[in-house]
């Protein structure tokens, strides 16, 4: 805190006993110690709050910052899975759309029933796959 050399502290040595005397030099002497110390004491307690307050601050800008990204990642995540959900939708509906439209119409022509015949097996297994699909997405949500 202070810069004295060994000059100037024998020089206020000096003065201190011709101005206190040489009786009470020592209880004044053990006062200013007690003093000093109290003072560095007091000193070093405020240098430490100011460092542990400025801790808290940046430990509280991490943590805004770790929510943020949390919020970020839930926001992605959330949006994935609907993006995917509604892909899912999507191809559900081609595959139902694809399997009517695999559905030839009725014609008295024997060529044209002996394809429906072998045609229906597909729409089957379509709906089956459908099914398939609802029971899974159920199961899912479940």
């Amino acid at each position: 805190m202070f810069d004295i050399s060994f000059m100037e502290l024998l020089v206020i040595s000096m003065v201190a006993l011709i101005v206190i005397g040489p009786e009470r030099l020592p209880s004044v002497a053990r006062t200013i110690g007690h003093l000093y110390g109290r003072c560095r004491s007091f000193v070093y307690s405020i240098r430490t709050d100011i460092h542990n307050e400025m801790r808290m601050e940046e430990l509280k800008k991490m943590h805004d910052s770790m929510q943020d990204t949390v919020h970020s990642i839930e926001d992605s995540v959330q949006q994935h899975t609907e993006h995917l959900k509604t892909a899912i939708a999507d191809d559900a509906v081609e595959e139902k759309s694809s399997g009517d439209q695999a559905i030839p119409p009725a014609d008295n022509e024997p060529s044209r029933s002996h394809t429906a015949h072998t045609a229906q097996p597909s729409i089957n297994s379509s709906e089956n796959n459908e099914n398939n699909l609802k029971s899974s997405d159920r199961n899912h949500h479940a």
